[in-house]
């Protein structure tokens, strides 16, 4: 099958190729690139006026099957991954049980091979079911595909347990993704310690917790010299420690969330549960220390941390729902309102952070666009404004802080090896 995109607009943060350019895609791979292609017998995809670029990689999703099907599948999460532009989504392994045998990689991957073509690509825990105790058997791991490691939600508490998982995942070429929250110091608490927390009267997560141990898995990293990956970082001493390390030459790398350098704790006043997550939402500081660590390099990646709760569990009380959002359908549009739209960042270093960083700090060849290469695209309208409306989501969760919000920015195609998974026209 061919298909041409026609007059896009394309920007490609790696090969430096730019302007109105036409995209030849033919059995799964880019043909051609170049200004005025003609071909007989071909699909034309008219992108006059929208950009085209990459297909976006997530490093950081929550697809909650096997076990917590009722939040979300790994179909309903890929359909949700093709509308948000994504064409290539890493899963964490807290599902239940977890993602920490080969046989459950297996089980990812035939049940992703079934879905909607998004590429899913999973990641096995560093412990046994995720307690924090004894290491899983890492080479096995990645024999069956795992392309990295995390405990994602129940961070390795024992130091010298990780100390030891970076040892065995650097032998392995894998990187260890890492949930930095302390976890006696944060409990379940549900918001930000600081004025929200004590205007409701309520214990917080305090902004130490998560620094403690960034601190603590920067030294392992330096020490070891594996690869340590810092998941939604979200504080601004979190941002300077990471920074610190990366001049010394320590081989550590991190993430944010579009959350993080959109909204503070204040949303918990209004939102309620739904802005619930973990960490917290932290204060107009911290938001902008992120921001800075975007615009300088020091934050790496884009990621979503999506995670879909039911609508029953966020209905809950605030001290007692689930943390986390949803965030696959919102976080291009979130991150070109606030960050593209603000004049903060250029649109290819926007890019660069949601495509190839994330994709080569997974170890996957994926987030470039080259002749050759894999054809997984998204084409996107940077201006299209329109309100966020949960009910319209092909995930299963409704569980965002933007719903009703306006944002500027849509996907409007994704295509994976070559073959349109998603259009919104």
């Amino acid at each position: 099958m061919k298909l041409l995109i026609h007059q896009g607009r394309l920007v490609d943060p790696v090969g430096g190729i730019g302007g109105v350019m036409d995209i030849l895609l033919e059995d799964g791979r880019v043909a051609v690139i170049g200004s005025d292609i003609r071909e007989p017998d071909v699909q034309v995809l008219d992108a006059r006026g929208l950009v085209v670029c990459a297909g976006l990689v997530d490093m950081h999703v929550h697809l909650r099957d096997p076990g917590l099907e009722y939040k979300e599948t790994i179909s309903t999460g890929t359909q949700a991954a093709a509308a948000g532009g994504f064409t290539s989504v890493a899963c964490m392994p807290n599902t239940r049980p977890a993602v920490d045998c080969p046989e459950q990689i297996d089980y990812v991957r035939a049940k992703a091979a079934r879905s909607c073509g998004v590429h899913v690509w999973p990641i096995g825990s560093v412990t046994v079911g995720e307690k924090g105790e004894v290491l899983t058997d890492f080479e096995a791991l990645k024999r069956a595909g795992a392309v990295a490691l995390s405990d994602d939600g129940m961070p390795v508490q024992n130091a010298n347990l990780m100390r030891d998982a970076l040892i065995l995942a650097h032998r392995q070429e894998l990187t260890v993704l890492s949930h930095c929250e302390d976890a006696d110091m944060v409990k379940n608490y549900a918001v930000n310690e600081g004025r929200v927390s004590r205007k409701l009267r309520l214990p917080g997560r305090p902004a130490i917790a998560e620094e403690i141990m960034v601190a603590r898995d920067a030294m392992l990293a330096e020490e070891t010299g594996a690869a340590v990956h810092i998941c939604h970082i979200s504080t601004a001493k979190s941002v300077a420690l990471v920074r610190r390390y990366k001049k010394k030459g320590v081989h550590i790398t991190c993430e944010t969330c579009p959350q993080y350098f959109s909204l503070t704790e204040e949303e918990i006043l209004t939102k309620g549960a739904m802005a619930r997550v973990n960490p917290p939402l932290r204060t107009r500081a911290d938001v902008e220390a992120i921001i800075e660590g975007l615009k300088d390099g020091t934050i790496d990646a884009i990621a979503t941390d999506h995670a879909p709760h039911s609508a029953e569990e966020k209905a809950r009380p605030l001290t007692e729902a689930p943390s986390g959002m949803v965030g696959l359908e919102t976080a291009l549009a979130v991150t070109l309102t606030y960050l593209y739209h603000t004049g903060q960042m250029a649109l290819s270093d926007i890019l660069r952070k949601m495509t190839v960083n994330p994709a080569c700090i997974l170890r996957i060849n994926k987030g470039r666009l080259a002749v050759g290469g894999e054809a997984d695209v998204v084409i996107f309208d940077p201006d299209e404004v329109w309100t966020v409306d949960p009910s319209q989501f092909a995930s299963k969760g409704r569980n965002t802080p933007f719903a009703g919000m306006e944002l500027k920015g849509r996907v409007k195609y994704t295509i994976v090896n070559g073959q349109i998974v998603y259009r919104n026209t």
